[in-house]
């Protein structure tokens, strides 16, 4: 609680930065993929606009952001399907969510469809999305002609402290030839090379912060963690995130990013790492 206390002293401490961005609309034969800030993605693949763990809030109960969202709610596109990974907060935000849903109502008439592991369909059963489908770790859904498939991680799904039964994980997201891999929350472990051979991503969005101090490697990965498991999965692009948006770590705020870009050089693979600003949108086009 003492640390809890000092990080949230620490947010307000500084200015927020960064400007919303208007968003980039991509061909349907195109992967879009849009980083928002922390873990929240704006992807589009298939001709679908997939949001995965969109945070928009400034505000976590006392936690603030540092960076603002890179594109704002109000001027996103129609949203087919929201994925969740897990139930934490700076992960599964209410707030964004019944906001994204009457953003879409309001231009479509509809809303969208949601993802989540099993155990937290509780949290958004009454939000109005227009479906919930909930899975397990390696079961596979088609939604609305994407294939999306729930991948383990190490992390843990409780949303406040003794709901345990909550899960969590990752996720890919296929349409044909173009595929996405959102790890969720996550400490290196040696599932990232099955990951790999079983479904093959070409883009794998990892996350880079809160790895200080060492004991909180359990649940997150270091820069250097998640190249490794990049590298074991066997991906062609990486887009780091998890780093510059909430102050959830002890480490410095940039230090996440320098951090990988000199491991991936020393690898030789700064070429395969894209660091994404707010707002900003990497374009992916078929083989």
């Amino acid at each position: 609680m003492r640390q809890l206390a000092r990080l949230a002293r620490e947010s307000h401490a500084r200015p927020m930065t960064g400007t919303p961005q208007p968003a980039v609309l991509v061909g349907p034969d195109e992967l879009g993929v849009t980083f928002i800030g922390h873990s929240s993605f704006m992807v589009q693949i298939g001709g679908r606009r997939v949001l995965i763990d969109p945070v928009f809030a400034n505000h976590l109960i006392l936690l603030r952001r540092q960076r603002r969202a890179g594109l704002r709610i109000d001027e996103l596109p129609p949203i087919d399907i929201v994925l969740l990974t897990h139930a934490h907060m700076d992960h599964l935000n209410i707030t964004s969510l019944r906001r994204i849903i009457r953003s879409t109502r309001r231009q479509t008439g509809q809303t969208p469809e949601v993802v989540v592991p099993e155990g937290v369909e509780d949290l958004v059963a009454g939000l109005g999305f227009r479906k919930v489908r909930r899975l397990a770790w390696w079961h596979m859904a088609e939604v609305q002609g994407l294939e999306i498939t729930m991948t383990p991680c190490k992390h843990w799904g409780a949303r406040m402290f003794r709901d345990t039964y909550r899960g969590y994980g990752g996720y890919v997201i296929r349409f044909g030839k173009q595929s996405v891999y959102h790890s969720g929350d996550t400490a290196y472990f040696t599932g990232f090379r099955e990951i790999g051979e079983r479904l093959t991503p070409r883009v794998a969005l990892m996350p880079i912060g809160a790895y200080f101090p060492d004991s909180y490697r359990v649940v997150h990965t270091s820069p250097e963690d998640a190249l490794r498991g990049f590298v074991e999965m066997d991906a062609e692009r990486m887009v780091p995130m998890h780093f510059g948006t909430f102050q959830l770590g002890r480490e410095p705020m940039d230090e996440p990013v320098k951090r990988l870009l000199e491991e991936a050089k020393r690898l030789g693979i700064s070429q395969k790492i894209k660091v994404l600003e707010e707002g900003e949108t990497m374009r992916v086009f078929p083989h």
